[in-house]
């Protein structure tokens, strides 16, 4: 099978360009002039003026009442769970179809993943799969400390301490049946939302739907600081325990240093936060040029035999951070792979499903088909924005 013609179209895309990158950064904003005013400010790391600029324009972007900036999504994550209550031995339920530091972070805490299935056309947990494993594999049982419902494993007998659902590639999964799995057993529910600035869910944004949600604005994120992420919530105690948290837990004195719990050093830095606030000046005009291009390449590969175009779910607005395509099989998928970036396109294959890397092989794990067909056949393809 030849990809050529493919090829072409994606390089006609991307005219003047030897080689067309996966996803690439785009600065035609104020980011200079912004972080030109933090270095003659001096204030280039943790406390300034841009980082809370940041904080304040996260939340009115998302709908969400607090946000805390966080140097960088996975530290965001790991700070998410800990304020959520997840602890040394405990559950937390996540998908496999996702980049491992979504699992790292529950790691981070000596908690241990538990594997369920994603949904086919979302990419991202499946509420069925969830519902049908929890109802099987466990049990709402009385905490006789605390006189509340916890969900724990039948088998090992461990708390179900977190439910972290992924929106892939920018996707929405169906968060909001998610919701009222998570409410009905008594599990909070935290969004892995690194992917997905800007998308939305039934005209609600992504993150805002469980306790907490988080982002990253990474490198090769739709936008960016080079590092940085951010969480979100509506619960003003949980706010104020990361931020906290973030900044090593000291307590608050003009001279001394005093802390009062085991902190971290998460605090998004000035100078990161003033280039996040000049992307997120251009967030709206990055995810239309995106989403222009998802209708081109839905035009396109609607008449292109054997290959599927992953558009967005039903009830969602996706920000399409990486398009996607869906090949017939693995060995197609290699070939595709293959001619593409030995023509100086880059595509990539999603990431190894997480159950299958060695330090999670023995986790607790549904059944995972549907992880397995896609990881098999996903490939993004050139997701840059057009400028």
């Amino acid at each position: 099978m030849n990809f050529k013609s493919t090829i072409e179209f994606i390089k006609a895309l991307y005219p003047n360009k030897g080689f067309i990158s996966l996803h690439e950064p785009k600065f035609v904003g104020n980011e200079k002039k912004y972080v030109v005013e933090t270095i003659e400010s001096t204030f280039v790391s943790s406390v300034g003026e841009f980082v809370n600029k940041f904080e304040h324009e996260i939340a009115s972007i998302t709908g969400a009442k607090y946000a805390v900036a966080i140097v960088n999504g996975t530290s965001a994550l790991h700070l998410a769970l800990k304020c959520a209550g997840v602890q040394n031995n405990d559950l937390v339920i996540t998908q496999s179809l996702s980049f491992i530091a979504t699992t790292n972070a529950i790691n981070y805490l000596g908690a241990e993943p538990v594997f369920i299935d994603v949904d086919l056309q979302t990419m991202g947990l499946c509420p069925i799969a969830l519902q049908n494993w929890l109802l099987s594999e466990t049990e709402l049982k009385i905490n006789k400390e605390t006189g509340r419902k916890e969900c724990i494993h039948i088998e090992s007998q461990k708390k179900i301490s977190a439910v972290v659902p992924m929106h892939t590639f920018g996707h929405p999964c169906v968060v909001d049946e998610i919701q009222t799995i998570c409410e009905t057993y008594q599990i909070p529910l935290i969004e892995d939302a690194a992917e997905s600035i800007g998308s939305q869910y039934k005209n609600k944004h992504t993150g805002t739907f469980g306790l907490a949600g988080v982002f990253s604005f990474n490198g090769n994120k739709t936008i960016t600081c080079g590092g940085g992420g951010a969480i979100i919530t509506n619960d003003e105690t949980f706010a104020k325990m990361a931020k906290h948290l973030s900044t090593q837990a000291k307590l608050p004195h003009k001279w001394e240093f005093n802390h009062d719990m085991v902190g971290y050093n998460y605090r998004m830095p000035n100078i990161n936060a003033a280039l996040a606030c000049a992307q997120l000046e251009q967030l709206n005009v990055f995810i239309e040029n995106k989403r222009e291009l998802a209708l081109i390449y839905n035009n396109f590969f609607e008449k292109t035999e054997d290959i599927i175009y992953k558009s967005e779910p039903i009830h969602s607005k996706s920000n399409y951070w990486l398009h996607t395509i869906q090949l017939m099989d693995l060995e197609q998928r290699n070939l595709f792979l293959t001619e593409t970036n030995d023509n100086g396109v880059m595509t990539r294959p999603t990431w190894t499903p997480t159950h299958l890397l060695p330090m999670y092989k023995n986790a607790i794990c549904g059944d995972l088909k549907n992880t397995i067909f896609l990881a098999d056949r996903l490939v993004n393809i050139s997701s840059s924005v057009r400028v």
